[in-house]
């Protein structure tokens, strides 16, 4: 596929895009594993007398994760309502990171929208062939987007004929929140997990936060919070660069965004991940700030 230099990054889904890492210190022994999560390269260092056994249910939780959230796993269930259209009984983890996405959704005015993995794989084998998708191709897959015609239930989750969901955006985060939540119930503190987004709860082992360096250049002190970075060019489809992989589903074309990157801090990384995704398709300040205001915490950190 002649895409940009972050080709598997970018085939690879929302939980396959980045290396993991945990970071996590209580008293006690250190224990320092690597290997493979959410198809990357990871590692874990945990100081806890049990860092072992939490290391390998950490691992057994993402693992549990990506059977319900992965695109690219045939077996998952998110695999499964996109084939099917139709998925009885679905996970709470899949409901309630969709149910989260629709929150962004609304508050974005229909910026982020899951639906829009039938124009990211039109314009994917377009690039493939080394073209770009025509218009009346464009225009007639966006007709089966739209995420008012997905219906959410305990009992099922359905689409209508030709749809197809993606976790981009906001799987990863949610990944991250998850992790978060395993290590804090396991009595660990001073806790910073890498998903692709980041999630810190308390600060460094020694004090102080936890120190980032955004896209910008500029500097964050992390602490309590998770931090996401969304590039409209980050990954493109086109090795010249122009078309970005975040789809403006009112158009179906790659967002004309102003901005090369934005970065958006609140106290889920799921809800920083997906506000950051809508952000890059909002070309005015004020109108990412007004979508901010819907959930307590979120703060635009950086624009360029």
């Amino acid at each position: 596929m002649p895409i940009t230099r972050r080709r598997l990054i970018t085939i690879s889904a929302a939980l396959t895009l980045l290396p993991v890492t945990f970071r996590a210190t209580s008293k006690g022994t250190t224990h320092q594993w690597t290997g493979q999560a959410l198809g990357a390269r990871a590692s874990i260092r945990l100081d806890h007398p049990d860092g072992e056994a939490i290391a390998a249910r950490v691992m057994a939780e993402i693992e549990r994760l990506e059977d319900m959230l992965s695109l690219y796993r045939p077996h998952s269930a998110l695999s499964h309502l996109n084939r099917d259209g139709h998925l009885p009984a679905p996970p709470f983890e899949l409901l309630d990171c969709l149910s989260l996405a629709g929150a962004v959704h609304s508050a974005s005015g229909g910026r982020f929208d899951p639906t829009v993995q039938p124009l990211w794989a039109l314009w994917a084998e377009a690039a493939a062939a080394g073209a770009r998708p025509d218009a009346r191709a464009v225009e007639t897959v966006r007709h089966r987007t739209g995420w008012a015609k997905v219906e959410l239930d305990t009992a099922a989750i359905t689409l209508q004929p030709g749809m197809a969901l993606t976790l981009n955006g906001i799987g990863q985060g949610y990944v991250a929140d998850r992790v978060a939540a395993l290590l804090e119930a396991e009595g660990l503190s001073n806790i910073l997990i890498d998903t692709g987004e980041l999630r810190a709860l308390g600060g460094k082992p020694d004090g102080g936060n936890w120190p980032v360096r955004m896209e910008t250049g500029e500097r964050l002190a992390l602490r309590q919070r998770a931090l996401a970075t969304s590039a409209p060019l980050g990954t493109t489809f086109d090795q010249a660069g122009h078309d970005g992989h975040i789809l403006d589903p009112a158009t179906g074309m790659p967002t004309a965004s102003p901005w090369r990157s934005v970065s958006v801090s609140a106290p889920s990384a799921a809800i920083a991940d997906a506000l950051a995704t809508a952000a890059c398709l909002m070309s005015e300040p004020e109108t990412i700030q007004a979508m901010l205001e819907h959930f307590e915490g979120a703060r635009l950190e950086a624009s360029a």
